[in-house]
């Protein structure tokens, strides 16, 4: 590969830049520029990580002018992006179609084929057969890779790698012995709330109340992560002793590297946590992604909505056979290095 290679990286979202991150310096004689969608903490993260960046667009709270949003920021991608010669993005169409209108080839990570098991989500649906206009997807080999040519994208354009995109990030993690002085207390399980907002989401109540409940009865101690639409009140009755609730932004992975369990009503925390080799609950209330049922086949994430079933999972895990490990993580994020190795040498 030429020294002259120049990648695009864009982080649309705040699990991005810790991936492209241990991607990125993974990857020799490449140029990598990178921009920032303006969402929640992602630009926070990706400072913390060390990217030089450019702020292109933001997000918005409300649902409709967040779809406003998306054809606003593509073509702000497509007339300030930097020069590159491939891009390479996750979960974002928005990079995905600038590429396309700048005529750059895209690699196109993803592991949500949640509209295979869905009804009724036009817009997801749209937004996913964008995504698969990517001159290569790269994808989980547990995820459903008809999904990807029912939406559009070549045989030949799928690449899949035997592990989870947690991996990749997870391989350099360094735990930090000194994270859980904050907190009022040593051992803990983390609660994330459900996205109810989310499209893809059905609950009409949320599970956590009946958690924080039941943890309470358990004398288990919480750390509360609530996503701040509301349901940071579930906190109320409680005090920090029982359920602490951060006044800022925790670093994730550390918070699953010490806890006892993992509970999350979305994915991406307990999928974390299990590629630590640490017990992880996911209350989500539809069917899971296809990388969250291979993980509960597995025994590694535990799946219910009922709320003592999941605390009788907690009680019942044994912390003297718990031993985090990221040996794993570090082979799959080889591997997926390899393969992005070559797919760059292929487009440039």
């Amino acid at each position: 590969m030429s020294t002259t290679t120049t990648g695009w990286i864009d982080l649309a979202s705040p699990s991005h830049p810790f991936f492209f991150h241990a991607l990125a310096s993974e990857i020799p004689h490449v140029d990598f520029r990178t921009t920032v969608r303006n969402k929640t903490e992602t630009v926070d993260l990706a400072a913390e990580v060390g990217f030089d960046y450019t702020v292109v667009g933001r997000d918005f709270d409300n649902p409709l002018l967040r779809k406003v949003g998306i054809p606003l920021r593509t073509g702000q991608l497509t007339l300030s992006a930097p020069d590159a010669d491939v891009s390479l993005s996750s979960r974002n169409a928005m990079c995905v179609l600038a590429s396309r209108a700048r005529g750059i080839p895209s690699i196109h990570f993803t592991d949500n084929d949640i509209t295979a098991h869905v009804d009724g989500l036009r817009y997801e649906k749209l937004y996913n057969r964008l995504e698969a206009m990517a001159t290569h997807n790269v994808v989980p080999a547990a995820f459903e890779t008809e999904e990807l040519t029912k939406r559009g994208a070549g045989p030949d354009s799928v690449h899949t790698y035997d592990g989870y995109k947690e991996d990749i990030y997870i391989a350099d993690f360094e735990p930090d012995s000194n994270f859980t002085d904050q907190f009022p207390f040593e051992e803990y399980i983390v609660i994330r709330p459900e996205a109810l907002d989310a499209a893809y989401v059905d609950a009409e109540r949320s599970l956590v109340p009946d958690l924080l409940e039941g943890a309470a009865e358990r004398d288990l101690s919480v750390v509360y992560l609530p996503r701040g639409r509301g349901d940071e009140a579930h906190a109320n009755p409680y005090d920090k002793t029982q359920v602490y609730v951060p006044d800022g932004a925790l670093n994730g992975l550390q918070l699953a590297w010490h806890c006892r369990c993992m509970l999350t009503g979305s994915g991406t925390m307990a999928r974390e946590a299990a590629c630590m080799e640490k017990p992880a609950v996911s209350f989500f209330p539809n069917t899971l992604l296809s990388v969250d049922q291979e993980m509960e086949a597995e025994g590694r994430i535990f799946h219910s909505r009922e709320s003592e079933a999941i605390l009788d999972y907690v009680d019942s895990i044994d912390q003297q056979n718990v031993a985090p490990d990221r040996g794993r993580a570090q082979s799959v994020r080889n591997e997926v290095v390899d393969l992005v190795t070559r797919l760059l040498a292929q487009n440039t």
